[in-house]
């Protein structure tokens, strides 16, 4: 789920778990906005929890659950010091309304395995400019990989590489090659960097991208299909893509 051009961040999987939370408040169908209630966070930045303050104030009375913000604790201080803290917006971790505490976090460790709903995740630290997670998730019949923000990483692609049946890998490249020093500075992938690191991938599987910088999307998208790379596909905003059987699903949803 993002925005038409890719400004915001969320992966929204069998209609009931969020993978960050850009766009959640402003893109959720109905049927997400009362099914959803696990956020698993990549890292705190506002393009992945923007939408996060204004999903659980839309649906604060009408919550007979908290929302579970899935993150490890580096996020969930940003998110308590610098969001939920009656300056920028209230701070619903302290609130309740009729049936109960509407915000409640549960932390995540690096290499961790846990469990959301019927899926199972395993972080992944990557390499971006504040502490970020990747994830393996598996629903038992399919594997996705997700990096989430990152530059050139290596634990990523020894999981990866070491873990059965991934059905797809999902990977950002936020600039052009001609912005490659920015891409650098700010610890995101350009074209010819993502190259690079798919030749640490020993797994045949469609790759998606992600998290193309909306300014340059062209440029981006003209670059990765001139290096001709098998099986590589731009991730469609507003698709909804299914592997493994035809249940399991993870929609990039509605602009």
């Amino acid at each position: 789920m993002a925005s038409g051009k890719q400004h915001l961040t969320c992966f929204v999987i069998d209609d009931t778990v969020a993978i960050d939370a850009g766009s959640l408040a402003m893109a959720a169908s109905p049927l997400q906005q009362v099914r959803i209630r696990d956020i698993v966070l990549t890292h705190a930045h506002l393009d992945h929890i923007a939408g996060l303050p204004l999903f659980i104030d839309d649906l604060f009375s009408v919550l007979t659950e908290p929302v579970t913000v899935h993150s490890t604790q580096p996020v969930i201080d940003t998110l308590e010091r610098d969001v939920f803290n009656w300056s920028v917006y209230p701070k619903f971790s302290a609130l309740s309304n009729a049936h109960g505490p509407v915000l409640v976090y549960r932390r995540f460790g690096p290499g961790e395995e846990f469990q959301v709903k019927h899926l199972t995740f395993r972080a992944i630290d990557v390499n971006h400019k504040v502490p970020s997670a990747g994830f393996l998730v598996s629903d038992g019949a399919a594997t996705v990989a997700l990096s989430g923000d990152t530059a050139e990483m290596d634990a990523f692609w020894t999981v990866v590489n070491g873990a059965p049946n991934i059905s797809a890998i999902i990977l950002e490249c936020a600039f052009p090659d001609e912005l490659e020093e920015l891409a650098k500075i700010s610890s995101h992938l350009n074209p010819r960097r993502l190259m690079a690191e798919l030749e640490k991938c020993r797994i045949d599987c469609p790759i998606y991208i992600v998290n193309l910088k909306p300014m340059h999307m062209g440029a981006i998208v003209e670059q990765l299909a001139e290096l001709k790379i098998d099986k590589l596909e731009v991730l469609e905003v507003g698709r909804t893509y299914y592997w493994g059987t035809d249940d399991p699903k993870l929609s990039d949803s509605i602009p």
